[in-house]
């Protein structure tokens, strides 16, 4: 069987993705900058992750600092990061990746996309650990968008007939990634997350594209 092109089509420079990117570097930024002046008083970072972090221990019987934080740390923990190259890590993974979201589901269904999956971070984190440390970082929506990407090149591969062998080494790639990272990171790599986002953009990439179209 002759081989088939598998590329999936992308849209550079969606405003949604921009933004998004935008958004969630603004907190790290200003978290830095204020660390690095002289007029850095406190701990603004641990005021940070008390308030925006994902705790476990929250869904535990701790109480919350404001109304709704159980709810609401779902979604804030992504806007977090553990500092500038954790973020730039995240972003990189982002722009790469969002251009194929938008161009399969548009940029509503990317923003859709990037906040179910985050969620799904959030209680793959939540059911698989038990840490009490706080969890950040957008890597759980980021997988969310691996997630998605892969579903749509099975898909594609499919489509065309095309040797599924590719898909599958990259999926046990990924998975070997994380064994690496978690041994790196001493063991502090939230594979949950990553798992919860990836499980949750594969389901909302069958749920909302079954079949092949694709917006131009």
């Amino acid at each position: 069987m002759a081989p088939h092109s598998v590329t999936l089509p992308t849209k550079a420079n969606s405003r949604a993705v921009i933004w998004l990117v935008g958004l969630s570097c603004l907190p790290e930024i200003i978290l830095t900058l204020i660390e690095a002046s002289p007029f850095a008083a406190g701990n603004l970072r641990g005021t940070a992750l008390m308030l925006g972090a994902f705790w476990n221990g929250l869904l535990q019987g701790w109480e919350p600092v404001y109304p709704f934080q159980r709810e609401a740390m779902f979604l804030t923990y992504a806007l977090l990061h553990g500092g500038l190259l954790h973020l730039i890590g995240n972003m990189i993974a982002v722009l790469a990746l969002g251009g194929i979201a938008v161009a399969r589901i548009g940029e509503r269904g990317f923003l859709l996309l990037y906040a179910v999956t985050a969620i799904g971070g959030a209680a793959g984190f939540a059911l698989l650990s038990s840490s009490e440390a706080p969890m950040v970082g957008a890597s759980g929506a980021v997988f969310g968008l691996i997630g998605a990407w892969k579903f749509w090149e099975w898909q594609l591969r499919q489509h065309l007939g095309s040797s599924m062998r590719p898909l599958w080494r990259s999926l046990v790639g990924l998975a070997l990634l994380n064994v690496i990272l978690w041994l790196a990171l001493s063991g502090l790599l939230a594979w949950e997350a990553h798992l919860g986002g990836f499980v949750a953009g594969v389901i909302f990439a069958a749920i909302v594209t079954p079949t092949m179209r694709y917006r131009v």
